[in-house]
């Protein structure tokens, strides 16, 4: 199966690991992975801003950056329910439309596409830990992710994953909101950390890099027994 990987900024510069570790388990699933260097944002950040102009550019890059091509795979829901969702209100009354219409069916968050496309869920992987999975806002609301992730985490030997309170409550992170109102944001992430807390565990597991930098900011700040794991790094872990 042909798959255009599709690497959002942050992990391109920040977390470029979990890029490659996604690599690492598609290709254990047979899949023929492809890497288009051209590509750049998704456009999410210009238009979450208000610059709908920019953002539609920048969105029409990226749908020429992808044209053609089987399946797009993203470690990234919020990347991917953007693309989704806001594209056909970009493109509106276009002569676009149908193009991304055609785009947003071939689109797939990482586990989304392992689960509901390739029907895996089992890659060999070990990571003994206690575990607590966050729901992210955009894999949850935009794309409809819940039971997914779980399913796979489920299959990692030695993973022992404990439900959350609120699990499904926003981290505080939500882009510019994070920067624009910075005391509501650490006091959500605050939130989210107790309840990660209580649980017992040591690592928090999600689909999205976005949220799991936002906790681990104030993790590093308040010094807590805590770290953060994209699920990609996850499934990739205890295998050569």
């Amino acid at each position: 199966m042909r798959v255009q990987l599709f690497i959002p900024c942050f992990v391109d510069q920040v977390y470029p690991q979990t890029a490659f570790n996604m690599v690492k388990v598609l290709e254990k699933a047979c899949c023929d992975v492809q890497y288009n260097t051209n590509q750049t944002c998704c456009g999410q950040p210009a238009f979450n801003a208000g610059f709908w102009d920019e953002a539609r550019s920048v969105a029409g890059k990226f749908i020429k950056d992808f044209e053609g091509v089987d399946y797009v795979v993203a470690p990234s829901a919020s990347c991917v329910g953007f693309v989704r969702n806001y594209y056909p209100k970009l493109f509106e009354n276009s002569e676009q439309h149908n193009t991304v219409r055609d785009l947003g069916n071939r689109v797939y968050e990482f586990t989304e596409f392992l689960t509901d496309v390739l029907k895996i869920d089992n890659f060999g992987a070990e990571l003994r830990s206690i575990a607590t999975y966050h729901d992210s806002c955009a894999a949850l609301r935009e794309c409809r992710i819940k039971t997914g992730p779980r399913q796979l985490l489920s299959k990692v030997k030695g993973l022992e994953l404990v439900e959350m309170a609120d699990n499904e409550t926003c981290c505080g992170f939500g882009g510019t909101f994070s920067v624009k109102f910075e005391p509501i944001s650490i006091g959500m992430a605050e939130q989210k950390l107790t309840h990660a807390m209580a649980t017992g565990a040591s690592t928090i597991i999600s689909t999205d890099l976005s949220c799991l930098m936002q906790l681990d900011g104030v993790i590093r700040k308040k010094e807590l027994p805590l770290t953060t794991m994209h699920i990609a790094d996850v499934l990739a872990s205890g295998w050569e």
